[in-house]
């Protein structure tokens, strides 16, 4: 005797709408969870939080690949209309765009992620790396000016072995030919024994060195300002960051700069003409 012959054919009718009901219902939860997954991802952009994006990643299990690709796709909302400049680290990347559209695009150079040892038996560090988050464009330059901060110097003497030394205004330091390194009105000069003094020049590769002494000179003078390293334009992010040029063009495109978005100079000076001040900036 077949034991399902007794069975009313409605209890299959019933059985299989409830498979297919099941089914449905395990894709539109998948399907939901995509759609939430892209409205956080986005979310986060909006509140400009970058542990709310961590998480959001996390949680989702996303990969590297669709996280940059959801933020360089998404239009930030509260800059709805506005043009704004997303910077990928892992691609090493930068787009100004609205929506859809890329008015510019070009290879640019970004933090190493290398540490240094701020002083020599301490374990205070210098972090060379790009912020991530939303910035702003705060304020553009012609021509900047670099002023090296401690970590260039320090870094100089670490690998050529030299000692620091951080000259003070109205300090002297001997050098070993008898003569002076001291600050006189803007400038750090040298004075010889006979009294005369002569300004040290300025420049990255023309840091003031004495025998085994690197000198540091003080913020404000001429030799603590460096022309034509970051290139003819700047774009201030704040907090000492910014999107310049370079003199190092061969550099562009790889992980070597101390944290700054570096471009190529014919790139930063175009960009320069088209991003005012206030423009946005995703660094992911």
């Amino acid at each position: 005797m077949n034991p399902f012959r007794s069975v009313p054919r409605s209890v299959y009718v019933l059985g299989g709408v409830a498979i297919v009901a099941a089914a449905a219902t395990g894709a539109f939860g998948y399907s939901t969870l995509q759609v939430r997954y892209a409205r956080d991802v986005t979310g986060s952009v909006l509140k400009h939080s970058r542990d709310l994006l961590s998480r959001v990643r996390s949680g989702a299990g996303a990969t590297a690949d669709s996280l940059r690709k959801a933020m360089a796709e998404a239009t930030p909302g509260p800059d709805a209309g506005k043009p704004y400049i997303v910077v990928s680290i892992a691609d090493r990347r930068m787009w100004y765009k609205l929506g859809d559209t890329v008015f510019y695009t070009t290879r640019v150079a970004v933090g190493s992620g290398k540490t240094l040892v701020k002083q020599v038996g301490k374990t205070d560090e210098y972090k060379f790396d790009t912020p991530r988050g939303r910035l702003t464009v705060l304020s553009r330059d012609v021509g900047p000016v670099w002023v090296p901060p401690d970590w260039h110097f320090v870094e100089i003497a670490d690998k050529k072995k030299f000692t620091v030394v951080r000259l003070k205004r109205g300090q002297t330091v001997k050098t070993a030919d008898g003569g002076e390194i001291l600050v006189d009105g803007n400038d750090v000069v040298k004075k010889f024994a006979d009294g005369h003094e002569v300004p040290y020049e300025s420049g990255e590769g023309r840091e003031i060195v004495d025998g085994k002494n690197l000198i540091v000179p003080p913020y404000g003078t001429n030799q603590r300002k460096y022309r034509g390293t970051l290139g003819g334009h700047r774009l201030n992010l704040g907090d000492g960051y910014a999107l310049h040029g370079t003199d190092e063009p061969r550099s562009v495109g790889a992980a070597t700069s101390h944290g700054c978005v570096r471009l190529r100079n014919e790139d930063i000076d175009y960009l320069y003409g088209i991003v005012p001040v206030g423009t946005p900036v995703y660094i992911y």
